[in-house]
């Protein structure tokens, strides 16, 4: 472990793309306790505690996204939510309209920087609108439990709306979170990792504490009587958490490789002897984006129900789409299983894989180049992905269940829960295989450079 780190540290462009995400990283952390102006944080915590009453629901599960962020109401609170609510709809419209698909085909860079310039602009319309509904729900807040809005800037009315507190948490939530969408960005671009992932696994990771209290607590050690948590459910719990974890390794690197052949060729006035490859068809091509993308989007909806709907059909609608219903478990799988195909679809494409084997040269043995190759890969993908969709939806959902049978509260298993691990497992291994890519990269171009030496 020692050896592996020195060598990380030993190429300074590495140590410099590390250094600058762990910098920007724990610049997200210090925005999780930078509270909204005239807002009270302990308050807003305490009456957050009675809203969640310790059971699962949709705020509990958006507080550990955010890292504590969410129950404080800082200009964190709404996360990078926004953002992956805007990639997902950007993502569906580049589906729909052939157009799109085209200009990003024909010129991918320009493509790349409209789409993200869209992505960006639909950020910041959703991030004011969830601001406004969140600065709505405070307010009811505020009139049951006086004192989680300083007076000063509540009592600054115009026609009996508080336009200036509607102006302070929508300008500083909305500013919080196209932050924390720059910030990611500039991960991707010059870090180490995707950005976006890293800022949710930081906030999953600064749950731990807490976890680790909820647990000692539930466990009553203090005390001769039995704890809401015993010592066989822990095991149980721990259990999970290692099978997750292995579970989430093997199906993230898993594949099925398909062998290739090529054919002998011409090269100059030298034959070139065919020889034998691969093709990975990996089991989970999206990774963890499907998860991603599930929680995002049900937590949207659920959101919106949450704060404008409170006592109204739209309320009934939301708790019955709330983490821990049978209706959001039974969502929450389809849309797993929806976005790893739809992904993998946008992402994995046979024609053009069939269309450079036959240039090249190669083929699959026992299929004919061409259309054949292409139905052969497209229809073994789509097996492999259906494999891959239904592991992340058990793994996704497993736990909730054990946890809901052994009576465990919402804090625990939100932290065991498959989203929050295959999340926290997905991102590291993606970390990790950049890291040790750029040591390769690194590696061969030092080989070349004492090649050019002689």
């Amino acid at each position: 472990m020692l050896e592996s780190l020195k060598r990380i540290f030993s190429i300074e462009e590495l140590k410099g793309k590390i250094i600058f995400t762990l910098f920007l990283l724990i610049a997200c952390r210090i925005g999780a306790y930078v509270s909204v102006p005239g807002i009270n944080s302990e308050a807003a915590v305490s009456l957050f505690k009675q809203a969640t009453g310790g059971g699962q629901n949709l705020f509990q599960l958006m507080d550990v996204f955010s890292g504590g962020a969410f129950a404080q109401m800082t200009i964190i609170a709404l996360g990078v939510m926004p953002y992956i609510s805007a990639s997902i709809i950007m993502q569906l419209f580049m589906a729909l309209i052939p157009s799109l698909q085209r200009e990003v085909r024909e010129n991918p860079e320009m493509g790349r920087r409209k789409l993200s310039k869209w992505i960006r602009i639909l950020t910041l319309v959703l991030a004011l609108l969830q601001a406004g509904l969140f600065g709505k729900y405070a307010l009811q807040w505020n009139a049951s439990s006086p004192g989680v809005i300083a007076s000063e800037i509540y009592e600054v009315q115009l026609f009996g709306v508080p336009w200036l507190f509607y102006m302070l948490i929508m300008t500083a939530m909305t500013t919080g979170t196209v932050l924390l969408m720059w910030i990611g960005e500039q991960i991707s671009e010059k870090g180490v990792g995707n950005g976006i992932s890293l800022i949710i696994t930081l906030g999953i990771l600064s749950s731990l504490p807490t976890t680790i209290g909820s647990l000692i607590k539930q466990l009553n050690l203090d005390s001769q009587l039995k704890g809401q948590l015993t010592f066989s459910s822990l095991i149980v719990l721990c259990g999970l958490f290692v099978l997750i974890i292995i579970g989430t390794i093997l199906i993230i690197q898993g594949q099925r490789k398909i062998p290739l052949q090529y054919a002998r060729r011409i090269v100059g006035r030298h034959e070139v002897q065919g020889g034998t490859a691969h093709i990975p068809l990996k089991v989970t091509y999206a990774g963890v984006i499907p998860v991603i993308f599930a929680s995002s989007l049900l937590m949207f909806p659920a959101t919106l129900g949450q704060f404008i709907g409170v006592g109204s059909w739209i309320g009934r609608l939301a708790n019955a789409i709330s983490p821990g219903t049978w209706t959001y478990t039974c969502f929450y799988v389809i849309l797993i299983l929806f976005f790893t195909y739809f992904w993998t679809a946008t992402q994995f494409h046979p024609e053009q894989i069939a269309s450079d084997m036959k240039k090249n040269g190669a083929f699959i043995p026992g299929i004919r180049q061409g259309k054949p190759t292409q139905d052969f890969l497209e229809k073994g993908m789509n097996r492999v992905t259906l494999i891959g969709a239904s592991c992340l939806a058990i793994i996704a959902i497993l736990p909730t269940l054990v946890g809901r049978f052994l009576g465990v509260g919402a804090t625990i298993t939100y932290f065991f829960g498959g989203t929050s691990l295959l999340i926290l497992v997905g991102v590291v291994l993606d970390t990790t295989k950049q890291i040790e890519s750029h040591l390769l990269m690194k590696r061969y171009e030092g080989f070349m450079k004492r090649k050019k030496a002689f």
